[in-house]
């Protein structure tokens, strides 16, 4: 193979590498600092870009989507002197490439120094007390300080956690004592509000039971008054029954006597047996009228004269 030949093929294929070199395509999210001999021309977004050969380079490429950093405990003194370790995450996203690329030298490094010396700050305001229940409130006022000091270099600080709070060991001590109390505190409270409650039932079901016995027992007393009520009912109807049968007989003896047109003999006589069966009774003492006693004389007669015969 000729010697142009091959130089023509080596020269083809230079040409083409220095072309695909020149050729940029920039992903989502993602942004190209350029520089033509050292100096910024410009930011490249999404989409394919060609840049001079030789001339232009790529400067930074910068991510734009939204970075979490956790930075580790810092040592920080309360207003009444404990020293307490705490460390915090930031949520930040860059918003001008350009700023990034030539505000700081190193953008995380800047952010970890800003945060410990804003927390610092804060938490010099704050009591023992009230940093370890003012966790929201530390945390908007650090992002707030952060946002604004990190605005240069084109960062956007968008929430700032305060991760641990790691206070004193002696003071961890304590604090677990008093948990520890408050949790036997509250076990102490339950503990009576259920016997409280259980008394409470027992006593509820006692009156209920006393209250049924006493419904029952009415009810009970109630249902035999109204059964000796009626026995007596019954008993007086009974009696009074038989009183009505035995004028009713009467009144049907004397009605047969008076329609048989009785003479006064056998009304004596009629009398008479009444007044014997009356004496069969239990009674002392019977007053006899006059005209009975004459008419028991005369059968009296009459049956002597019957036995002479």
């Amino acid at each position: 193979m000729p010697v142009f030949v091959v130089l023509t093929i080596i020269l083809v294929v230079f040409l083409l590498i220095i072309l695909a070199s020149c050729i940029k395509i920039v992903p989502q999210s993602q942004a190209l600092v350029v520089e033509r001999l050292g100096a910024y021309i410009g930011t490249w977004g999404v989409g394919i870009h060609f840049k001079a050969p030789f001339l232009d380079r790529v400067a930074r490429r910068v991510t734009l989507k939204e970075q979490v950093v956790d930075f580790a405990p810092q040592p920080v003194i309360t207003k009444d002197n404990v020293t307490m370790r705490i460390d915090t995450v930031v949520f930040f996203q860059i918003t001008d490439p350009k700023l990034f690329a030539y505000g700081v030298e190193n953008p995380i490094m800047a952010i970890e120094n800003l945060t410990a010396t804003t927390l610092r700050n804060i938490i010099g305001e704050l009591e023992l007390d009230q940093t370890l229940t003012s966790r929201e409130v530390i945390n908007t006022k650090m992002r707030a300080s952060l946002d604004i000091a990190t605005d240069p270099w084109g960062i956007k600080v968008n929430r700032v956690e305060l991760k641990n709070i790691i206070p004193p060991a002696a003071i961890q001590d304590a604090m677990e004592k008093q948990m520890k109390a408050e949790r036997e505190r509250r076990e102490a409270i339950l503990r009576a509000e259920g016997e409280k409650k259980s008394t409470i039932l027992v006593a509820e079901g006692k009156k209920e039971s006393a209250i049924l016995d006493a419904e029952a027992e009415k009810e009970a007393a109630i249902l035999r008054a109204e059964a000796k009520k009626e026995a007596t009912i019954r008993e007086a109807e009974g009696q009074a029954l038989a009183i009505l049968k035995v004028q009713q007989a009467n009144a049907d003896g004397l009605k047969m006597l008076k329609e048989a047109s009785a003479d006064d003999a056998v009304l004596q006589l009629k009398s008479l047996e009444a007044f014997a069966k009356a004496a069969d009774g239990k009674a002392t003492k019977i007053i006899i009228p006059s005209d009975i006693q004459g008419m028991a004389g005369m059968v009296k007669a009459i049956a002597e004269v019957a036995k002479e015969g």
